[in-house]
């Protein structure tokens, strides 16, 4: 899943080392960008994406329901309407949005997944743009050029190595993008409400129980319990380091140098995942791939700048 929405920054006025939060940052985008890779792993073994995301989200619940009762200690309790909003939130930011990213990694390589989602940002500035009538402003729509044009480069590669199942692929990972920027959007009142963790606990612990609901219709259940051992052990894995722990690396690396170095320090997301698709699943890695990933980056530093 992608970066969290973000908290307050530091105070000001007390100086204190960056390095703590920078490497706690570029941590949390790293465990981030594993996920994609553990689900390729477990994809070998014939495991399919009902099936992979219910044990995802089946180990990470107890961690979830514990972050969300941690976070709302000495709160007041939810209302009606928070509830209402906190369920459509986890479907749209987590349930949705995760599910969609599964059913693509079955069609295009870990690489070219984490560049489709690292447009994330691009995706809120649009939506804010049609939904809320925020103005976009030229170097906004040059860095929107810039990332596109990577992501583009690098899908027509894949596309000639992979064949035609990578635009169903692309579109699944690129839905999944648009689901968790719309979650992004419409999350900002309940952030301030609720507080970011408290609503990333709630909003998952939602998308887990739906995730759980899904297998329950769709398979019979004995099929969780006869999966390869190596997809449970990836799932756990999946589950804790690269779903819960990055979001509370992420938390405490905004909360000790601001949402803005810490989204900079995320850029070594999409860097990680080619490197470990690389040397983990022996994904292809050559001047296409190389300029695609580049360009994309540069759309995002402009992106941060200019905003």
């Amino acid at each position: 899943m992608p970066t969290p929405p973000a908290a307050a920054a530091p105070t000001p006025g007390v100086a204190s080392p960056l390095w703590p939060g920078l490497l706690l940052a570029a941590g949390g985008a790293i465990a981030f960008s594993g996920k994609a890779i553990i689900v390729k792993l477990a994809y070998r073994h014939g495991v399919d994406a009902v099936t992979l995301i219910m044990l995802r989200m089946l180990f990470a619940l107890p961690l979830f329901v514990l972050l969300a009762w941690w976070a709302g200690r000495g709160r007041p309790a939810l209302t009606a309407r928070d509830w209402r909003v906190v369920a459509a939130l986890g479907f749209s930011g987590y349930y949705l949005a995760s599910f969609l990213d599964f059913l693509g990694l079955q069609y295009i390589s870990a690489s070219f997944e984490r560049l489709i989602l690292y447009l994330n940002p691009t995706l809120v500035l649009l939506l804010g743009a049609l939904l809320f009538k925020r103005r976009v402003g030229a170097r906004e729509l040059v860095a929107l050029a810039v990332s596109y044009a990577g992501v583009a480069l690098v899908f027509g590669h894949e596309a000639k190595l992979e064949g035609p199942n990578v635009a169903l692929g692309a579109a699944l990972v690129f839905g999944s993008a648009v689901s968790y920027a719309v979650y992004l959007v419409y999350s900002g009142e309940e952030v301030r409400r609720l507080g970011s963790l408290r609503l990333t606990g709630l909003a998952t612990t939602v998308a887990c129980l739906l995730c759980i609901g899904q297998f329950a219709l769709l398979r019979p259940l004995e099929v969780a319990w006869t999966v390869a051992p190596q997809v449970l052990w990836l799932s756990v894995l999946n589950a804790v380091a690269c779903t819960f722990a990055p979001v509370i690396m992420v938390m405490m690396a905004i909360e000790r140098v601001g949402a803005t170095l810490a989204s900079q320090t995320g850029m070594i997301g999409p860097m990680s995942t080619v490197a470990m698709g690389v040397l983990i699943l022996g994904e292809p890695f050559n001047g296409w791939v190389a300029a695609g990933t580049a360009l994309v980056l540069l759309g995002m530093w402009m992106l941060t700048r200019s905003r």
